[in-house]
């Protein structure tokens, strides 16, 4: 039903979804969430882990309101995970936080909601990988959370951790998150990456996974995002 059409009928033709006032639109793994012009938050589709944020683990053919009316466009979804900020700079997640992905200070399979729940802090960004979120902070710090098989959440380690840790550096401004592997951008320009690095996907004539932010060469970088093998860069438009 992640078509929004109260079916589960496959279309191959662009079908309306119900609403006239949406603002912006995301996509999970066979779920999608969007936010309307007066702030409400809604969901549909798959709903195995109570990600669609109902209370319940029902899956849902037609959009289904989350509890709350101050929602930004601020958003990301990762594997039946979901994470929003609000106005106020307050973050919430809900779905399966196996790995510590809710912030609940635990893991394992109890660790599911299918209700919003607070992560500590104001927050202006968050982004998602498979198993690990990614937060930055309104002085630019950037802390990461969740599932860190390969070091993808740049603490030197390969720990797992069930509240954020802060990534070093305080001038982040922009991130793209793969499944095990991150590339982020500074405010003066420089790109980084760290986690798995099987296809030299971070920019440093290597396969060496880094557990650590290591710098990509170039300094007017802007905006970087990161696919299964390989990391994009964007320069600053002065220097395309």
């Amino acid at each position: 039903g992640e078509l929004g059409q109260n079916s589960v009928v496959r279309y191959s033709s662009p079908v309306q979804i119900p609403g006239t006032t949406w603002k912006n639109v995301s996509a999970g793994g066979y779920w999608f969430m969007a936010t309307k012009t007066d702030g409400t938050l809604w969901q549909w589709g798959f709903n195995s882990n109570g990600q669609l944020g109902q209370n319940d683990t029902t899956d849902y053919s037609s959009p289904r309101q989350v509890p709350g009316t101050t929602w930004t466009t601020k958003m990301a979804a990762g594997h039946s995970r979901f994470h929003a900020i609000k106005t106020d700079g307050t973050l919430w997640g809900m779905g399966n936080g196996e790995y510590g992905q809710l912030v609940i200070n635990t893991g394992g399979n109890p660790a599911r909601y299918s209700s919003p729940v607070q992560v500590p802090g104001t927050w202006t960004s968050v982004y998602s990988s498979k198993q690990a979120i990614y937060s930055i902070k309104s002085d630019g710090t950037l802390w990461s959370w969740g599932y860190n098989n390969k070091g993808q959440l740049g603490q030197n380690n390969e720990t797992q951790y069930s509240s954020p840790v802060q990534i070093p550096g305080t001038t982040w401004s922009e991130l793209g998150a793969g499944s095990e592997n991150v590339a982020a951008v500074k405010t003066d320009g420089t790109a980084w990456g760290w986690g798995k690095n099987p296809s030299g996907a971070l920019g440093q004539n290597n396969r060496t996974s880094y557990s650590s932010p290591v710098q990509i060469p170039g300094t007017t970088w802007s905006k970087a995002s990161v696919s299964y093998t390989h990391l994009r860069a964007h320069e600053t438009p002065e220097h395309r």
